[in-house]
């Protein structure tokens, strides 16, 4: 009798809990996935598989958890370098007496640095997917930096190129204001040198800084360019009171209603924040397959409300997390940011089961694939999508044993010491407690020197011993 053929693979882990956010939301307990050429070749049962497949690299394991990665869809990379100091500010002043004045003054090499060490710490919370929505251009170069970020540590990264050209009387400096010609330019750049390069790995979207802060004429243009290179756009919408206003001020109508006048309203457009929104705006958003960015930490940071994601998800609309800036959040953690979400919806609605943790991972997974329109791609773990995983240890620390129930373990007791590897592309970006990808320590000291150098730079004196003992 003739012995079958064995199959190649790459990878081959075994004896694993795995959660595959698959439509059947499988959990095998004793689970295997075959991974070949960056894409995922089989999942099954460890007996079946494992006498199938020869493979370069077998891992066993047994008491761990595999999840597909973990997606972030909002983030300001520059503002990594501004950790902590915005502090106990409401939104406006935060932005006139920290964000802007640091924008003022960015190089490109701040922004490698910033992004370098803020996608370090998303990696070690298990992130695999970043939207990074850089809205200040003081001056060129800003963009390479971060895109050269995302080359080198090997994570899924979309770069939103933002702008800004009015808001001046809302506090925007004119510095980091740019012209629809210019903006035009410099996007086309971008798209050409950039989007979907990297084997499809790196994107370019459009990232408006708010609704409020551009013209209709930018927007416009913005959406179109989108359109051309079938990319997506992201903006801040509805964030704030103060949001709605300003928008109102400058375009007549707020929320969805501006987005719909402007004909920004295709399923490629991933709106942010929508604290706000009213009935009809999410009446509007459900109709129009608009997606949606909750952003929890940073909404709470800032003392800008609570999001209505319930409402949200009865009308079926996507809701996926962001972290958001680390200027607005202090961390880059998406273990901390699905705690949150649950959490905030709990005590804001009084319902326990107002938001699950199996709904919190869906959003962080096959809800922020499909917020981007790559849920075909990534956001669970099938065979024929891109290798995109997280190996969670819960023996890393005593907070998440005893392990009952995977998914409420990993949402309600994790921490970042339990995320013992990432992979993207089938490639360990973090592999038993390590960064693979770059000198972590040199990068931190890197990042530690940039944020001084820029706060001296942008005359900031909320830090060190400038910083004021408030009660």
């Amino acid at each position: 009798m003739l012995k079958k053929a064995m199959k190649t693979a790459d990878l081959f882990i075994k004896n694993a809990i795995l959660v595959t956010m698959d439509p059947e939301r499988r959990i095998l307990y004793h689970g295997a996935m075959a991974v070949a050429d960056g894409k995922i070749l089989e999942i099954g049962e460890s007996a079946a598989l494992e006498a199938q497949y020869d493979a370069a690299e077998v891992l066993d394991c047994a008491g761990k958890v595999i999840f597909p990665g973990f997606i972030n869809t909002h983030n300001h990379l520059f503002q990594t370098l501004l950790k902590g100091l915005g502090d106990d500010m409401a939104l406006k002043d935060w932005l006139a007496t920290m964000t802007f004045p640091a924008a003022r003054h960015l190089e490109p090499e701040d922004c490698y640095d910033a992004a370098m060490l803020g996608i370090l710490e998303g990696i070690r919370s298990g992130m695999t997917t970043e939207v990074d929505y850089m809205y200040p251009h003081a001056r060129p170069g800003l963009s390479d930096g971060i895109l050269r970020a995302y080359r080198e540590t090997g994570i899924r990264g979309i770069f939103g190129r933002g702008c800004m050209n009015t808001g001046e009387r809302f506090g925007v400096v004119p510095e980091i204001m740019q012209d629809p010609k210019t903006v035009e330019k410099d996007l086309v750049r971008l798209f050409e040198a950039y989007h979907n390069t990297e084997n499809g790995r790196i994107q370019i979207w459009t990232a408006p800084a708010a609704l409020w802060s551009n013209t209709a004429q930018m927007l416009q243009m913005l959406y179109e360019v989108s359109n051309a290179y079938g990319a997506g756009l992201t903006v801040h919408v509805s964030e704030t009171p103060f949001d709605r206003m300003a928008t109102e001020a400058l375009h007549g109508c707020a929320g969805v209603d501006c987005l719909e006048k402007l004909g920004i309203t295709g399923p490629n457009v991933l709106m942010v924040h929508c604290v706000h929104l009213t009935d009809s705006d999410i009446d509007k958003a459900a109709q129009y397959d608009l997606k949606v960015s909750h952003n929890p930490v940073s909404n709470m940071y800032l003392a800008s409300g609570v999001a209505p994601i319930p409402k949200m998800l009865k009308k079926g609309i996507t809701v996926s997390l962001g972290v958001d800036g680390a200027a607005s959040n202090n961390g880059q953690d998406m273990i901390e940011l699905m705690k949150t979400t649950a959490l905030l919806q709990k005590v804001t609605t009084l319902d326990p089961e107002a938001i699950t943790a199996e709904k919190v991972l869906e959003m962080a997974t096959i809800d922020g694939a499909r917020a981007l329109g790559m849920e075909r791609q990534i956001g669970s773990l099938e065979a024929g999508k891109r290798a995109d995983f997280v190996i969670f240890n819960p023996y890393r620390s005593p907070k998440s044993i005893p392990l009952h129930n995977p998914v409420s373990t990993l949402v309600y007791s994790a921490t970042m010491q339990d995320i013992e590897s990432v992979a993207v592309d089938g490639r360990f970006l973090l592999k038993d407690g390590a960064i693979t990808v770059t000198d972590e320590q040199a990068a931190l000291r890197r990042g530690q020197q940039a944020a001084e150098r820029l706060c001296a730079r942008g005359g900031i004196q909320n830090r060190m011993a400038g910083h004021p003992w408030r009660t």
